[in-house]
């Protein structure tokens, strides 16, 4: 078993399959030792401050971001990254909503409990008034990779 995936049974993360994308993109795109993860959406829908509590959202950033692994798995071995650098988060806002970064760490905190200080990363965590498919949540990565042998 990989070190990713010994870490991942540890905390007790099962990746599911990995969604095909539902439009004309790729799941990754690889430049270099980068790794682009073109953004998933929670399974959770509704609106943050109205039908969901920030709790619920956390919830729903770190199941997305279990989604966004599975992702990246059907492209790359997981244990060949080097680092998270950046995450771009959107959070489904009601009108008073605030916050965002509160519910965007349900995805970052869980990183770091799987790559440790090479999980942690540049972040963005904007409110919007909607999603696709009025999910709750949409976060995008940016990975550095190992180099290849």
């Amino acid at each position: 078993m990989s070190d990713i995936g010994r870490r991942l049974k540890e905390l007790g993360v099962e990746l599911p399959a990995a969604k095909t994308p539902v439009a004309n993109y790729l799941g990754t795109k690889r430049s270099g030792d980068l790794l682009f993860v073109s953004a998933r959406v929670s399974q959770i829908r509704g609106e943050v401050g109205s039908d969901l509590t920030t709790g619920e959202a956390y919830q729903a950033a770190r199941e997305t971001v279990i989604h966004l692994l599975a992702i990246i798995k059907e492209d790359v071995d997981l244990d060949a990254i080097e680092s998270v650098e950046k995450m771009v988060g959107f959070v489904r806002s009601s009108r008073t909503f605030t916050e965002q970064p509160k519910v965007i760490d349900g995805a970052s905190d869980l990183l770091v409990e799987i790559f440790g200080k090479h999980g942690r990363h540049a972040r963005t965590a904007t409110g919007v008034a909607q999603l696709p498919f009025g999910a709750a949540v949409q976060l995008e990565l940016i990975l550095r990779l190992r180099e290849r042998a």
